[in-house]
């Protein structure tokens, strides 16, 4: 007599063996995703650097990391929350037309990685996406303590070693500068919140920066593979880097791994 349909045992090995294949293949999946993201991140910042290069081709330095010398607010309207952020110009407005109304609309400014479900984050375009090293953009004004990061911006014929110096990379904030990547800087971080609080995601001293948790989450566990960044060069390549690797350690002699990563100009201490 010919048996019909399958008996429990049966039933019951399918059912392990789907569920062992899905342990398989949801890692597996993931991880793939998170490398299609990182690449498709580099693609960003390629794209990046060659606005970058034509806005100085234009005007003979790279633009502003931040500029609030204008009244006019750029296309769009100001980008960022007033509440936490400064309000003007930033370096993205000047090549990018970005709207703080189609945030969802894909973007070579907007990190494929930001996974941030706070709203006030999520929205903003200035965090979990890319940043400018301050050191080479500079912000148009800013305080004493922070000359370093204020004043005219370069172009790449002042930068002693542009294949070796930072210009825009994964950052939890729109400008970034080694101040934020050290444990103790030349002076404190004065400013917004957001501002104060920049980081490279992926940086172990993140844990001790006052972040929401879904900054957190970036700031500590990072956004791709090994905790990598994407980093783009003045030069123009793109490189992944392990995020300690951009940490500036102080020492009693001054600081370590800032030139010519991050600053342009070497004294006596690097």
């Amino acid at each position: 007599m010919k048996r019909e349909g399958f008996t429990l045992i049966e039933l019951l090995v399918v059912i392990a063996v789907i569920v062992l294949m899905m342990a398989i293949l949801i890692p597996v999946l993931r991880i793939m995703k998170l490398r299609a993201e990182a690449v498709e991140c580099q693609n960003n910042i390629k794209q990046l650097f060659l606005r970058l290069t034509m806005y100085e081709d234009d005007h003979g330095t790279f633009p502003h990391a931040f500029d609030d010398t204008s009244q006019e607010p750029p296309p769009g309207g100001f980008p960022g929350n007033p509440f936490y952020d400064r309000v003007g110009w930033w370096w993205f407005n000047h090549f990018i037309d970005y709207s703080r109304k189609n945030t969802d609309k894909e973007s070579v400014i907007l990190c494929p990685s930001k996974k941030m479900n706070d709203i006030r984050l999520k929205k903003n375009v200035l965090c979990g996406n890319y940043g400018m090293n301050l050191s080479i953009c500079k912000n148009s004004m800013g305080r004493i303590s922070q000359t370093e990061f204020v004043g005219t911006p370069l172009s790449s014929t002042n930068i002693q070693q542009p294949s070796r110096s930072l210009l825009v990379m994964d950052s939890g904030y729109s400008m970034i500068s080694w101040w934020h990547v050290t444990g103790i800087p030349p002076a404190p971080l004065v400013g917004l919140k957001n501002e104060v609080e920049a980081y490279v995601p992926g940086l172990e001293m993140n844990e001790e920066k006052f972040l929401g948790p879904d900054q957190k989450y970036d700031a500590i566990m990072g956004r791709h593979p090994k905790k990598k960044v994407n980093v783009g060069y003045v030069d123009g390549h793109i490189d992944s880097k392990k995020a300690k690797e951009l940490f500036v350690e102080k020492t009693e002699t001054g600081y370590n791994n800032h030139y010519p990563l991050w600053r342009t100009i070497k004294n006596n201490n690097d």
